[in-house]
C-alpha cells in the first residue's frame, strides 16, 4: 500500500469516528431530550389529577365521581381486598376523560382498574404498580407496548389503597429519532467520503516533495549524476529532510570529486615517477654498458664512471623511499638543515654537463645559504635543469644564476603552452 493511501486512509478513519461519536452524542442527547419533554407533560398531567382528586371545590358530581363510584361498587374485590375508607377524593377525577390528552387509568392496591379514560385501551398493571397503590407514596416511569403502540407510563400514587397511571403515545418521539437516525446516517456517509477525497487531496500534497526526493534518488541510482538538486519545499519535517538530501548531495559530490582528483594525482604521481627515474636509470644503464664494454678503460675515468654509478643509485634510494612515501599518502618527512645552495647547484650542473656535454651553461652562482633538505633541493634543481637541457634548441645555451635565494635556469626553447602554463 502507497505511503499517500495510508494517508488517506488514517484521515478518512479519523474523520469517520470523530463524525459518528458527535452523531452518536447528538442522538443520545435529541432522544434524552424528547424522552425527557414527554416525562415532563405526563408529570404535569399526573400533578394536575392528582390536585383535582385532592380538591373538594374542583369536584363535579354526577358525572366522573358517579362512574367511579358505580365502577367502584361493580369492580370491588372480596370483603377481604376490600377498598379502604377515605377514597372519596379520587372520584374527583376532571369531567369528559375523553377529553383529555394520553391515557389515564385509576389502580387499586390489588391491581384491579377502577377507571380508565379510554374504553378500548388498558394500561398493563404490574407488580409495581400495585405495590405503589398500597403504598404511601412515590412515583416511576417506564415504557410498554399496548395494542401495537409504544407508550411511555407513570405511575405515581395519589391516595391510599390508589395509584394513577397517566401514559402517552411515543410514536411521534420514534418518528422523528428514526428520521434523525436517517439525517445523521446520510451526515456520516456524506462526510467520510469528503473526508477520504480532502484526504486524498492533502495526501497527494504532501506527498509530492517525497515523490520528487523519490525521483531524484531513483535518478542519481541509475545516472550516478549527483548534480541534480531539490527546490525547497518549506521549512517542515519534508522542507529539513530535503534540505538535508541536497546537503548530502553536496558531501558526495565533493567525495566524488576529492576521489576523481585522488585518481588524477595519482596517475600524475606515476608520470612523474617514470619521468624521475628515467633519467638516472638511463644514465646508470649507459655507465654500466661503457663498464662492461671497455675492461682496458684509463684508471681514472673507471674510477669516474663508478663514481657516477654509486650517485645514482643513490639518487634512486632516495627518489624510490619518497615515492613510497607518497603511495602511502603521508608527506614524505625528513630534516631541514643549514647549507650551501650555490654548491647543490654547482654538483647539478656538473652532472648534467656530463650528461650532456654538447649543451653549453652559462652558470653565476653566488654563495648562498638556505635551510632545506639537500636531497629534495638537489632532485628540485635537477629537475629544473634536466627540463631546460630536453627543451633547449641544439647549440643554444641554458642560463643557470643564483642570485640571493633565488635560483633562475633559463632555456631558449618553445617555452610552456598556454593550456599548459596554469
Amino acid at each position: 500500500m502507497s505511503f499517500r493511501r495510508r494517508i488517506t486512509l488514517v484521515s478518512a478513519a479519523a474523520v469517520a469516528i470523530a463524525v459518528v461519536l458527535a452523531s452518536l452524542l447528538t442522538y443520545l442527547l435529541t432522544s434524552h431530550q424528547l424522552r425527557g419533554q414527554v416525562d415532563s407533560q405526563l408529570s404535569s398531567r399526573a400533578d394536575s389529577l392528582s390536585f383535582v382528586a385532592r380538591s373538594p371545590e374542583r369536584r363535579s358530581p354526577g358525572t366522573l365521581a358517579d362512574l367511579i363510584k358505580s365502577q367502584d361498587s361493580e369492580q370491588a374485590p372480596p370483603q377481604s381486598a376490600a377498598t379502604p375508607q377515605g377514597t372519596a377524593p379520587l372520584r374527583n377525577l376532571p369531567p369528559r376523560p375523553g377529553q383529555v390528552r394520553g391515557y389515564q387509568q385509576l389502580v387499586g392496591p390489588h391491581g384491579h382498574v377502577l377507571f380508565r379514560s379510554s374504553g378500548n385501551v388498558t394500561l398493563p398493571v404490574d407488580a409495581r404498580t400495585r405495590e405503589l397503590a398500597a403504598s404511601t407514596g412515590g412515583s416511576f416511569f417506564r415504557d410498554a407496548r399496548v395494542n401495537g403502540l409504544q407508550m411511555r407510563i407513570l405511575t405515581e400514587h395519589i391516595a391510599p389503597g390508589r395509584a394513577i397511571q397517566v401514559a402517552q403515545q411515543l410514536t411521534e418521539v420514534d418518528r422523528l429519532l428514526s428520521r434523525l437516525r436517517l439525517i445523521l446516517a446520510l451526515l456520516d456517509i456524506g462526510g467520510i467520503a469528503l473526508a477520504a477525497g480532502l484526504g486524498r487531496l492533502v495526501a497527494g500534497t504532501a506527498v509530492r516533495p517525497l515523490k520528487r526526493l523519490t525521483q531524484a534518488t531513483e535518478h542519481i541510482a541509475l545516472t550516478q549524476d549527483l548534480s541534480g538538486r531539490i527546490g525547497l519545499v518549506g521549512e517542515d519535517e519534508i522542507g529539513r529532510l530535503a534540505t538535508s538530501f541536497n546537503a548530502m548531495l553536496d558531501a558526495l559530490e565533493r567525495s566524488m570529486n576529492a576521489l576523481d582528483a585522488s585518481v588524477h594525482a595519482q596517475r600524475q604521481l606515476v608520470a612523474d615517477a617514470s619521468h624521475e627515474l628515467r633519467t638516472p636509470v638511463t644514465s646508470l644503464r649507459t655507465n654500466i654498458e661503457i663498464l662492461q664494454q671497455a675492461p682496458d678503460m684509463d684508471l681514472e675515468e673507471r674510477r669516474r664512471l663508478l663514481s657516477d654509478v654509486v650517485q645514482q643509485i643513490e639518487e634512486l634510494t632516495l627518489l624510490m623511499n619518497d615515492l613510497i612515501d607518497l603511495a602511502r599518502g603521508e608527506e614524505p618527512h625528513a630534516d631541514a638543515e643549514d647549507m650551501r645552495l650555490d654548491l647543490v647547484v654547482g654538483e647539478v650542473v656538473d652532472r648534467a654537463h656530463r650528461h650532456t656535454p654538447t649543451t653549453p651553461f652559462q652558470v653565476e652562482l653566488e654563495p648562498t645559504i638556505v635551510v632545506g633538505v639537500p636531497a629534495r633541493l638537489e632532485r628540485a634543481v635537477g629537475n629544473l635543469i634536466d627540463n631546460a637541457v630536453k627543451y633547449n634548441p641544439p647549440g643554444e645555451p641554458v642560463e643557470i644564476r643564483l642570485g640571493g635565494v633565488e635560483l633562475t635556469v633559463r632555456d631558449h626553447g618553445q617555452g610552456i603552452s598556454a593550456e599548459d602554463l596554469p
